[in-house]
């Protein structure tokens, strides 16, 4: 949207909140990835994954809609999963109605691995995040960005 001055320049606050988003966001999630790894074997890009197959729980999903989901581009997680794969995390399947796709279905291993890093992977979060903040900051963080996700899928093209 153009500022008040009829001007798409950010101004001092709006830029350092741009950049505090930004900048902060890379590094949490480059700490988060790298004490998942550790603790657990899991990379970052194993989780996301991982998460939304467990919350499943039993079921399967198309390899389209996954990607949906967690925000990637199909071709991404596919060569994601042929790894996930190969360590036995998830199996993958013709789609039963549709040859042409693909369903992902998480195996006992990966369910097992990913029960395992969730509790190491919610002290991370509560470390470095939620311990840090106030309940006022929290509550005004998780408002900023629920408006933020319902402009941004109010203006998906």
């Amino acid at each position: 949207m153009e500022s008040e001055a009829g001007s798409w320049e950010l101004d001092p606050l709006e830029l350092r909140a741009w950049r505090g988003l930004i900048e902060t966001t890379a590094l949490l999630r480059r700490r988060s990835d790298q004490l998942l790894l550790a603790d657990s074997g899991l990379s970052g890009s194993d989780y996301p994954v991982l998460v939304t197959l467990h919350e499943l729980g039993e079921g399967t999903i198309r390899l389209t809609e996954l990607a949906e989901r967690i925000g990637w581009e199909q071709s991404r997680l596919s060569h994601h999963l042929v790894r996930m794969e190969r360590r036995g995390l998830v199996s993958r399947r013709p789609h039963a109605a549709d040859r042409r796709g693909s369903e992902v279905v998480i195996t006992e291993q990966g369910r097992t691995v990913f029960l395992a890093a969730t509790t190491a992977h919610s002290r991370t979060v509560r470390t470095h995040f939620a311990d840090v903040l106030s309940p006022a900051q929290l509550e005004a963080l998780a408002d900023a960005m629920e408006a933020l996700a319902r402009h941004l899928a109010a203006t998906e093209d």
